[in-house]
């Protein structure tokens, strides 16, 4: 008996425990895109698979829908693999150990894949059945989302004629996602000279602050070490050697430390240190700064080039820089400094740039490039995908909330959020495109405690061909 027989919604859980069988983490998606064109084969529908494993299966409109918008039903085929120590697992060769304790369905010892392995099931549920009213639909499954939305940014989109889209790649039942930033990594690269000077090597820097995601926290009052750091060091009279924060470009740091020469600094560096704290937001209350005798064979940087890294690290913009008009409390363009590094000859800062407006997002970068060029750095830019603009007037929208208020009783949240969705690549592709990106709930994603949750899961299905019923 399958582990998931008994519970609802029983076709969209069969398909999901199907799933969970076949081995789909990012970068292995082969077996999991076969099974879909398997599907589509099975059902006699017509389907797309590409070069890269994106999955499009068609299927014609319901009788009495013909002349109804094409619906475009969207999800990713690839999860996270993460697993317990001591889990003998291999998401290569294995497929998940699936359990149910009757409110949520979990993996053992693994992550469960629920993201995105839920829209998958729903979306095959729907093809599957005879007796769903529902437009035209063309079901879209891209690959590699987690590792930086590769399949969908790879897909010929000349494959779609919807242009109505439910992106089911949301966590939180109850919350419509209408918006997403669009974002870029950009990369300052400002060569240093070294030469070897007189004077004593001393440790400095900054430690235990509370960082965070820089999309979802990026305006929580998190102070950015590597930035808080350099605002310290700037009136010294030191000559760096090194100084490095950070380890991810989206993560706000939370220490920073830097290698200097100096003439017995401690009392300078602390007085200075406390003006600096007194500037930092309110909640960084355990913010420790720390001045000590250190070694290092590397000879420091010259004059010139230790002014001129410290200049530019306060001199970049760094957090929000602009919040939303239309929907209240959303950051709507920002910046975080998420990776400080020195090499023997450069030191790199690396930023992850965010806007839900293309221009303000493409007006931060030119900002950023010219403040670089300005203190001799070379800008370089990778992973760029674009925003999810809000729609002020938008059908999707309107029908989706009309019909949760009908089955649930009460009104559903609106949000966008300062992070990206694929939504936004295939806005930017398919113009005139409406969209909403909505899910059943679930709880840690990402992670071995990964669970969905069973109940929620039944609502968002009924949900889900309810609005298909009224598009």
């Amino acid at each position: 008996m399958r582990v998931l027989e008994q519970y609802q919604p029983r076709e969209a859980l069969r398909y999901f425990e199907e799933i969970c069988a076949i081995p789909h983490g990012s970068r292995d998606t082969k077996r999991i895109s076969d099974y879909c064109v398997r599907f589509a084969k099975a059902h006699g529908l017509a389907f797309v698979q590409d070069a890269h494993n994106n999955v499009v299966i068609y299927k014609p409109a319901s009788q009495g829908y013909e002349d109804h918008p094409t619906v475009i039903l969207q999800g990713h085929l690839d999860m996270v693999c993460e697993k317990d120590a001591g889990c003998d697992i291999d998401f290569s060769t294995d497929g998940l150990r699936l359990r149910c304790d009757g409110k949520y369905i979990f993996a053992e010892g693994t992550t469960l894949g629920g993201d995105d392995g839920i829209a998958v099931a729903y979306a095959l549920a729907i093809l599957a059945a005879d007796d769903l009213k529902h437009p035209p639909l063309e079901a879209v499954f891209t690959v590699d989302e987690e590792i930086g939305m590769l399949g969908a940014d790879a897909m010929d989109m000349r494959a779609l004629k919807g242009r109505v889209l439910l992106n089911c790649d949301s966590e939180d039942e109850g919350i419509l996602t209408v918006s997403c930033a669009g974002g870029a990594t950009s990369v300052l690269n400002r060569p240093v000279l070294r030469e070897r000077h007189a004077g004593r090597i001393w440790r400095m820097g900054v430690k235990n602050l509370t960082g965070g995601h820089s999309g979802v926290e990026i305006n929580s009052g998190r102070a950015n070490a590597s930035k808080t750091l350099a605002a310290t060091l700037q009136t010294l009279p030191v000559c760096l050697i090194s100084i490095d924060g950070g380890s991810k470009d989206n993560a706000i740091p939370r220490s920073c430390e830097a290698l200097v020469v100096a003439d017995d600094p401690q009392s300078a560096f602390f007085a200075r240190a406390e003006q600096v704290k007194a500037l930092l937001p309110a909640g960084e209350t355990a913010a420790e700064f720390y001045c000590e005798p250190a070694a290092c064979d590397l000879a420091p940087m010259d004059e010139e080039s230790s002014r001129a890294v410290l200049a530019l690290l306060n001199a970049i913009p760094n957090g929000v820089q602009k919040m939303s008009e239309d929907i209240p409390g959303l950051v709507q363009t920002s910046l975080n400094l998420g990776i400080l590094k020195t090499q023997a000859d450069h030191v790199t800062l690396a930023f992850s740039v965010r806007s839900s407006v293309n221009t303000e997002k493409t007006a931060l970068i030119e900002k950023l490039k010219a403040v670089g060029l300005a203190h001799g750095a070379s800008y370089t830019e990778s992973g760029a995908y674009p925003a999810w603009e809000y729609q002020k007037h938008s059908r999707l929208r309107d029908v989706m909330v009309s019909v949760f208020r009908e089955l649930y009783g009460k009104e559903p949240v609106v949000e966008a959020i300062h992070a990206g969705l694929e939504c936004g690549i295939f806005s930017d592709r398919l113009p005139g495109l409406d969209a909403v990106s909505f899910g059943p709930q679930m709880h840690d994603i990402h992670t071995s405690r990964e669970r969905l949750d069973l109940a929620s899961t039944e609502r968002t299905w009924k949900y889900l061909i309810a609005v298909l019923e009224k598009l």
